[in-house]
């Protein structure tokens, strides 16, 4: 199990980080968000506790194996037919958000940041290798949604594995430190409520107590989070400056994410 899943993350880690190196030296290379490089040391913490955090999931999930009796909380092998299969997606999707949305924030809170989220945010300049960048707390919280969701409803495996996969990619567009959606992204109704890289960069390098959601943006606008240069950064980072090559687009200037060393 930790093989299986300690490989999924190294291959979407992987091939997302080969897809920006590539990206970085085309004419697109302008979309870095931030000047400053994320180092070899930087990379390494996050591939060490991402590893962490796939060995507390395998544990958690062990437990609710034991817990019961071997059928584990994936007992519907099953399809509801293909359209009510991708509904279930959706809606585990939709759940999800929800849920890392107030879990994330939750953590944010003053008393809980130190045991909970200070490693994430050790990331000021993230990677895809930070997708599970996790201390173990946190990591338990992130794995704690899987059964509560499963209690509610239940989900055929393949569902979840789809869920799961997702994720899983999502979560390394977020953290890989260059814009890799297009500039209309947030000009077209179709598209503007889901979020971009520079949504959650800002998170990690100015807009600490800002852009909290993980896919979309409909509970930091609802519950007035996301950060107010969010539109005006993306802007930036996705000007078409081919004709004139400029350095690497910094972090708003002024703004710095407080998280101890």
């Amino acid at each position: 199990m930790f093989g299986v899943d300690a490989g999924r993350y190294v291959i979407v880690a992987a091939v997302t980080s080969a897809i920006v190196w590539g990206l970085r030296r085309t004419r697109l290379g302008t979309r870095k968000i931030q000047a400053r490089e994320a180092t070899a040391a930087d990379m390494r913490r996050e591939m060490f506790q991402s590893l962490r955090s796939i060995g507390v999931y395998i544990v958690m999930a062990l437990l609710l194996l034991w817990a019961f009796g071997g059928a584990g909380i994936y007992q519907f092998e099953g399809s509801y037919g293909f359209g009510a299969d991708m509904a279930l997606l959706a809606a585990t999707i939709v759940a999800h958000d929800t849920y890392f949305y107030w879990a994330h924030r939750t953590m944010h809170h003053p008393k809980l940041f130190k045991y909970f989220h200070r490693a994430h945010h050790r990331s000021v300049t993230p990677t895809a290798w930070a997708i599970y960048s996790f201390a173990i707390p946190e990591a338990v919280v992130m794995f704690a949604f899987i059964p509560l969701w499963l209690t509610i409803v239940s989900v055929p495996i393949w569902v979840m594995f789809m869920w799961a996969n997702f994720q899983l990619i999502r979560n390394a567009m977020g953290h890989a430190g260059f814009e890799l959606h297009p500039r209309w992204w947030l000009s077209s109704p179709l598209t503007r409520w889901i979020n971009t890289t520079t949504h959650h960069d800002l998170h990690h390098s100015g807009g600490f107590n800002t852009n909290y959601g993980l896919y979309f943006t409909w509970w930091d606008r609802l519950m007035g989070t996301e950060h107010p240069r969010y539109a005006e950064r993306f802007a930036e980072v996705v000007a078409d400056r081919s004709s004139s090559p400029a350095p690497a687009a910094a972090a708003p200037e002024g703004e710095k994410a407080p998280v101890p060393a």
